[in-house]
């Protein structure tokens, strides 16, 4: 199956009501973005699509692993995805400008004529926003087996270093100043 029609939902045959559709995205899913900051992606994602007269709601549970540079040493380390996100489709006549005028970003507006979903840029931007934005290792880790140990040493003595610097800098005369009254 076509990476991109498994994406799609022909949504004109829906009956109104909740209709229930799973993905298991890898990291083949994300090749048409280009490169990522991620490796390892197995996520899955749970769509919740509630057709009603005009428009559709969507909530998609994002739910996995991926592995990413840790900030502090640059080790790779598994972070877990979990987020869900909520989208409201309507149908109307001129979509292009009424997605321009827009101002909620959980409202997306398509053709009265569509008849398909196109999930594939939804997805990719959801698994990314549930990746946390800080990727480090907790403080009881540091160190550990998942660290790379002579990155934190190398930091550890550039911090030691600027301690030693900070003594003399070019805001130290500014305490006389302090407090004049």
């Amino acid at each position: 199956m076509n990476q991109r029609r498994e994406f799609e939902i022909a949504f004109v045959g829906l009956k109104p009501g909740i209709h229930v559709y799973e993905y298991r995205i890898e990291d083949k899913f994300f090749v048409p973005y280009g490169e990522q900051d991620f490796t390892n992606c197995v996520a899955n994602v749970k769509l919740s699509l509630d057709k009603k007269s005009g428009f559709m709601q969507l909530k998609f549970d994002i739910d996995g692993m991926v592995n990413a540079p840790c900030d502090r040493c640059g080790n790779t380390l598994p972070m877990q995805l979990w987020d869900e996100f909520n989208i409201i489709v309507k149908m109307v006549d001129d979509p292009d400008e009424m997605n321009e005028q827009e101002e909620d970003p959980d409202v997306y507006y398509i053709s009265r004529g569509e008849s398909h979903l196109h999930l594939a840029d939804w997805i990719y931007e959801f698994i990314n926003l549930s990746i946390p934005l800080q990727k480090m290792c907790s403080k009881e880790e540091m160190g550990g087996p998942k660290c790379n140990t002579e990155v934190l040493e190398k930091l550890k003595k550039m911090e030691e270093e600027t301690r030693k610097d900070s003594g003399n800098t070019v805001w130290k005369g500014l305490d006389k100043f302090k407090n004049l009254d």
